[in-house]
């Protein structure tokens, strides 16, 4: 894992986009590498959204989505993109790559260090001007979220005004179901980590967590008062439905639960229907 120097922050190489002229063909989005506070590269994209486009108003008074991905994903993925067309239709929309995933430097760490590359994201969006900001997780992504918004919500730049977990484990070290056990054989033998780099383009580390990070049912309730949704399948493969529910208990009052019928898992489980209800959730509780 690439190391910088202590307390370094986000950077990025773009400049801030110009969004005045009616009528004018849409340029296509900004990519840029950003810099984690640990000195790793995060590819990152920016999209201004359609509601920019459609009715010709200032970009920086509509939400930000930031989307993480779930492991072994990346911002080009097709169900990465997909949710993010769905997501611009409420607001500008930044993906990336967590680290060891597609173009992004580094080796994936499964969820712990990734708490560092949504953070470089989110001062991406707040630096383009957004005033509100809404993280979107999925799998690991929604473990991630949940861990930025306990870790990060005293910060001006680096906080988040919602937060969406979808499909996220509750716990660590899961491994009840037969996904969650070839999860884990990929991520902790070498074997495994060779699949993960040739066959998923994801470079897995070979050390275990030390120390081990704040679990997603500990971080939730740090989270208050920033909105939380918390949206999972009853037919998720990787984590049953007891992982949804110990998140909303932990999350008492101010997190909100949907258990949604027939839905499998992450990205590739989330109907449009579903993603236009989490853009309208998203729009009316972040500020």
């Amino acid at each position: 894992m690439s190391n910088g120097p202590a307390g370094h922050t986000a950077r990025s190489t773009t400049v801030r986009p110009k969004y005045e002229t009616p009528g004018v063909s849409r340029p296509a989005p900004l990519r840029t590498f950003l810099r984690t506070a640990d000195g790793v590269t995060i590819d990152a994209v920016y999209d201004p959204g359609d509601v920019v486009y459609e009715t010709f108003t200032a970009p920086f008074g509509h939400p930000v989505f930031v989307v993480a991905h779930g492991f072994t994903g990346d911002a080009d993925r097709p169900h990465v993109r997909r949710v993010a067309r769905a997501l611009a239709r409420y607001g500008a929309v930044v993906t990336f790559s967590f680290r060891g995933h597609g173009a992004s430097g580094g080796r994936s760490t499964v969820g712990d260090r990734e708490v560092l590359d949504l953070a470089a994201a989110v001062t991406w969006a707040r630096r383009l001007g957004h005033a509100r900001v809404v993280t979107v997780g999925f799998s690991m992504g929604g473990s991630v979220v949940l861990r930025h918004a306990a870790l990060h919500g005293g910060e001006r730049e680096g906080r988040t005004d919602a937060v969406v977990s979808v499909s996220a484990p509750a716990r660590w070290y899961y491994r009840g179901t037969a996904p969650m056990r070839r999860v884990h054989w990929l991520v902790t033998r070498p074997a495994g980590r060779l699949v993960g780099r040739y066959g998923f383009r994801t470079r897995i580390h070979h050390r275990d967590w030390n120390p081990v990070p704040l679990s997603p049912v500990e971080a939730v309730p740090r989270i208050a008062p920033t909105p939380l949704l918390i949206v999972h399948g009853d037919r998720d493969g990787y984590f049953p439905v007891d992982h949804p529910h110990m998140l909303a208990a932990a999350a008492g009052d101010h997190g909100e639960l949907w258990l949604e019928p027939g839905m499998g898992h992450a990205e590739h489980a989330a109907a449009d229907e579903l993603l236009a209800r989490i853009g309208d959730w998203a729009v009316s509780r972040a500020g």
